[in-house]
């Protein structure tokens, strides 16, 4: 009873987790509200796009006469606004956003105008989407089944030492297992469809994702030799728990893989430059 007992805790603490990594990350979509005329207008604006294609922004609301705007404009780049008129189709106001290389990101806002005033929407922050390939969904479910067990068995490992310790080292493999067969096998696989790349982390670049992968492998790895090595090996798989459980409580994607426009422009100035002289 005390088993499964442990079993649902470590489940409970994992779906939790998890829940807050994913709704605190950077990439989920944006939500709140604006008021036009006594009517208030909910909105969720997105932060991440899959594939080739246009991101479609759609507000819904059953005035017909608004004149919303979307402005957008390359991210850290010093391009101008550019500006497009939402269009009012069934009953919602769309407008594109155009699509971009994997790893691009656009900053954007809409505006509310009025004869007497602009709302900015949202007022307090500008929208910042980025844009990544397409991932096959075999390898994005088989990617996060196996990184949500991994963090299953690793809390449950953890949990164990306090019952008796005798499961500790068979969990610390199960472990170890579904932790590198998620981050270090699928991991990369996915970055590759995604981004274009198979690692971003240490020591090619700063995708905190992916370092955040690597000091958990790091961990287990030190508490697999902690059993080779040292005679309490069990608080050693308690540390590589605990600093798993840190780490991925990070958002989600938080300082992500980014394209770097200015170096793009300037390749692209390059080489036309060298096709006028050739």
């Amino acid at each position: 009873m005390k088993t499964i007992l442990l079993w649902v805790i470590a489940l409970l603490i994992t779906i939790g987790s998890a829940i807050y990594q994913r709704t605190t990350g950077p990439t989920y979509p944006l939500k709140g509200e604006f008021h036009s005329k006594n009517e208030k207008i909910e909105y969720k604006l997105q932060r991440s796009h899959s594939g080739s294609t246009d991101e479609i922004l759609e507000i819904t609301t059953n005035q017909s006469n608004l004149q919303l705007i979307l402005n957008w404009k390359r991210f850290k780049t010093q391009d101008e606004w550019t500006k497009i008129q939402m269009e009012y189709k069934n009953g919602k106001y769309v407008a594109n956003l155009p699509g971009q290389p994997p790893a691009g990101k656009l900053e954007y806002f809409l505006e509310n105008i009025t004869e007497k005033s602009a709302t900015k929407i949202p007022t307090e922050q500008n929208v910042v989407i980025r844009f990544k390939g397409e991932v096959p969904e075999t390898v994005l479910i088989i990617h996060v089944f196996a990184m949500f067990f991994g963090m299953l068995l690793s809390n449950r490992t953890a949990l164990e030492y306090f019952k008796n310790g005798k499961n500790v080292k068979k969990l610390t493999y199960w472990t170890v297992g579904f932790i590198f067969f998620g981050g270090f096998v699928m991991g990369p696989i996915m970055q590759k469809y995604a981004f274009g790349e198979f690692w971003t982390g240490f020591p090619y670049g700063f995708d905190l994702t992916d370092n955040k992968t690597l000091i958990a492998g790091i961990a287990w790895v030190i508490t697999l030799w902690a059993f080779r090595k040292t005679r309490v090996p069990q608080k050693w798989a308690i540390f590589a728990s605990v600093v798993t459980f840190i780490i991925f409580m990070i958002p989600h994607s938080l300082l992500g893989s980014e394209l770097d426009y200015n170096k793009l422009d300037k390749e692209k100035s390059k080489q036309i430059i060298e096709k006028s002289i050739n």
